[in-house]
């Protein structure tokens, strides 16, 4: 597969790499913590909180990497903010559901489940400004200037006449 011509994909996958290596690392303290806690309850709530978080957060990046592959389609713009619109449109739902599908299970702990959740936001938006302070995205990019324009040349240059005000000049 070639390159992609986008430069944020790059800096996506990136941070979809750390961000899978940090829930790894993210899951095993919360699942600690919550069976230190509150025993079996409190390790699968934080196990969970972790996992959604991770889920949620890596649709975004997802969605774009994906929406990225139609770059260069005359359609690039509107298929781009479908994508994604469509991968938060999802996120939504399945919060909706899992949050109804959790409310009131005696196997959940909803402390140690909201505190692994909001860890997860918090170590992706970690991850997310170190990736994006880290890597080097120039100021224009995606974009390539013409290497001439044939307005800017100078008049009669072409024709081989005159060049500039001197050859304009009156001869005596």
């Amino acid at each position: 597969m070639s390159p992609s011509p986008v430069s944020s994909t790059p800096i996506l996958r990136r941070t979809l790499v750390w961000s899978a290596v940090a829930t790894v690392v993210l899951a095993l303290l919360a699942g600690g913590i919550g069976f230190a806690v509150a025993q079996g309850e409190g390790l699968v709530s934080g196990l969970l909180g972790v996992l959604l978080a991770a889920l949620f957060l890596a649709i975004t990046g997802i969605s774009i990497l994906i929406a990225n592959r139609w770059y260069g389609d005359p359609l690039y713009v509107q298929l781009f903010f479908a994508i994604v619109l469509g991968g938060w449109l999802l996120k939504l739902g399945v919060f909706v559901l899992v949050m109804i599908l959790l409310s009131g299970q005696p196997w959940l702990d909803p402390m140690v489940f909201f505190l692994s959740i909001v860890a997860g936001v918090v170590m992706s938006l970690v991850i997310d400004v170190v990736v994006l302070t880290q890597m080097r995205l120039p100021n224009v990019s995606d974009t390539t200037l013409p290497t001439e324009v044939p307005e800017d040349r100078a008049p009669g240059a072409a024709n081989g006449g005159s060049t500039g005000p001197a050859d304009d000049a009156p001869r005596s």
